[in-house]
């Protein structure tokens, strides 16, 4: 079991672009071409920001074209906010404020031996890899730069933490990167 951190980036490491638009993703690939099929496979829960659910909300229409549904996802879900916000029929979600750590035993329960997945954003990746609970990131770097945005990972981790295990090119718009977390070297 991981606690992984699979996010899409631009070259200049932004998911978002100040006004927590994904417009600049969607041009860059399908997700026929990506890991994210086998990925989802072995995720058992997720975490996610408040943005990140908001932009769910936001964009119900788009994702009901994708997938069919309003919620996309079967795992459970863990929704970090410090504001009351609305749930989304038929979504197995739970609201979470506070320190990941106090929700983390209970996230790992749910996942049932399978992978947990922070959905996004950056800051929460961040507070997960503060709390020593992550272990590999997986970033799809696509060909386009935003100039300022909403930050990949806004952390400070220098080497030997990040290991690259591994390099895919995924058509001719992005490559995805794999990184192992060595959490000794937090130490």
């Amino acid at each position: 079991m991981k606690t992984q951190y699979y996010a899409a980036t631009s070259l200049d490491g932004f998911i978002a672009t100040e006004d927590d638009s994904l417009d600049w993703l969607f041009p860059l690939g399908e997700v026929g071409q990506s890991s994210y099929p086998e990925f989802i496979a072995e995720v058992g829960a997720l975490a996610m920001g408040a943005t990140t659910y908001e932009w769910m909300m936001r964009n119900a229409d788009k994702v009901i074209a994708e997938v069919g549904s309003a919620w996309p996802y079967r795992q459970p879900t863990w929704i970090f906010t410090s504001r009351k916000l609305p749930a989304i029929e038929g979504a197995d979600l739970r609201f979470a404020s506070g320190d990941v750590r106090s929700v983390y035993a209970d996230m790992q329960a749910a996942a049932g031996g399978k992978n947990i997945w922070v959905v996004g954003g950056g800051d929460l990746a961040g507070q997960f890899y503060d709390a020593g609970l992550l272990d590999e990131l997986i970033l799809q770097v696509g060909s386009v730069t935003l100039g300022k945005g909403r930050p990949l990972f806004p952390r400070r981790v220098l080497s030997p933490v990040l290991s690259l295990t591994s390099m895919r090119q995924m058509g001719t718009s992005m490559a995805e990167l794999r990184y192992d977390v060595h959490k000794a070297a937090l130490k």
